[in-house]
């Protein structure tokens, strides 16, 4: 008799041709998720999770971390809240009022001081504890000044949706004022150059680490901007997207290297991740035709260059790892690479990479415990941890392959063989 195989706490569960299924339905496990997220406790008005980085299932912050990585883990979470709120129609106020106590957060807690290079703009480290950040509290790999650019265009973004979700303005004044930090700092970039370094002390602006490798989030909140009426970002946004086309995409046939640099806690200037790679193409598909004749091509290119440089198999599954220093499969990336790879997979019409999408994520929706109760990691002993890769790097992935393959979250789904189901081109 085989020994059952068992994910994060759950005994798996294969169809007959041995592909990985879930061990419930998406459906009743992000409800789950969200349910036991509502349950946060709230510290200085802000849900725990939105304030510290590292908790166990009983909302209690690790003693050995202190350190914490406000824009990442809010802005994706505001992203995660919002889409998770419009998936069902806009009537779970709770979702949307979570949604906007981390946008406060953001905007009231987590800026640098209203001086230097880089005035009241997002930090992307932190301090646990403090009510607003201090000065020189710069953590993880960022020294005690420094800021990460890429990082305030994802704060930038997820403001400025939120304030299309709730009319606040607040939220559209410091995207605006990020989204102008940034295009005052901005270079042209070059082959070996982004037009922002990675880190910068934001009181000089001096750089460290010539290449980041994240640009699609900049590139978002000019383009949203510019559609809410503000042309002031249109030459900025016309620059960095042609750096991007012309030499970050080339790029990734090449050895990836201005793919490099994206995680907080680390500062090797040639650590490529598949984080970055993975975003641009997620804008490329959602774009299309409007901003890149070449979408599907560019987005090929994009996809195998992941596939064959983060991609390693647990469990007869193909799963994604961050980055060339990190190979684990941590819930951030992984769902973010099966959502990118289904929709990828529906404008390829390709059933396999559908099939190998759905995989993916069915093997992060196993670090989701029975009370909702998410690892960061399908290895990881307990529920908790990385608040980003448990749970706000996470749901909205779901969304966006919902988006495309709705019957994926059929609860009768959950344990049918999906190759003999049929996938909808």
């Amino acid at each position: 008799m085989n020994t059952p195989v068992t994910i994060a706490g759950h005994v798996a569960s294969f169809d007959a041709s041995g592909q990985l299924l879930p061990w419930t339905s998406w459906a009743a496990a992000l409800d789950r998720e969200m349910n036991f997220y509502q349950q946060c406790p709230i510290d200085r008005g802000y849900p725990r999770f939105a304030c510290e980085t590292f908790l166990d299932a009983a909302w209690t912050p690790s003693t050995e971390r202190t350190d914490i990585i406000p824009a990442t883990q809010n802005g994706m979470g505001i992203l995660s809240y919002l889409k998770f709120y419009g998936m069902h129609g806009e009537q779970q106020p709770a979702t949307l009022a979570t949604a906007r106590l981390m946008g406060d957060y953001l905007v009231k807690e987590a800026l640098t001081p209203d001086a230097g290079k880089y005035p009241a703009f997002t930090r992307s480290t932190g301090k646990r504890g403090h009510f607003p950040q201090p000065a020189d509290c710069g953590s993880q790999s960022d020294h005690p000044y420094e800021i990460q650019p890429d990082k305030g265009g994802i704060a930038g973004h997820a403001l400025a949706l939120l304030f299309e979700a709730t009319g606040d303005s607040k939220y559209l004044m410091q995207a605006l004022h990020n989204a102008r930090v940034l295009a005052a700092n901005q270079q042209a970039g070059d082959a070996v150059h982004s037009p922002w370094p990675f880190r910068a002390d934001y009181r000089s602006g001096e750089g460290r680490g010539p290449v980041s490798g994240n640009m699609t989030y900049v590139l978002r909140l000019f383009d949203l901007l510019t559609e809410h009426g503000y042309p002031e970002f249109s030459e900025a946004r016309q620059s960095l997207w042609r750096w991007i086309k012309d030499y970050q995409v080339p790029s990734a046939a090449a050895g990836g290297s201005l793919f490099a640099q994206f995680f907080e806690d680390h500062d090797t200037p040639t650590n490529r991740t598949a984080w970055a790679p993975l975003n641009l193409a997620r804008y490329l598909l959602e774009k299309k035709d409007s901003v890149d004749p070449d979408w599907l091509a560019d987005c090929g290119s994009l996809m195998h260059f992941v596939r064959a440089n983060f991609t390693h198999r647990e469990f007869g599954v193909n799963v994604c790892h961050e980055q060339d220093e990190d190979k684990q499969a941590w819930g951030g990336v992984n769902s973010t690479y099966g959502a990118v790879l289904a929709m990828y997979a529906k404008a390829a019409r390709s059933p396999v990479l559908a099939s190998e999408a759905r995989q993916a994520l069915n093997f992060t929706l196993y670090s989701i415990d029975e009370q909702g109760r998410p690892r960061d990691l399908s290895l990881s002993n307990q529920p908790g941890g990385w608040q980003e890769d448990a749970h706000t790097d996470v749901i909205h992935n779901y969304v966006d392959a919902l988006s495309v393959f709705p019957h994926w979250g059929d609860p009768e789904a959950a344990t049918r063989d999906f190759l003999s189901s049929g996938e909808i081109f």
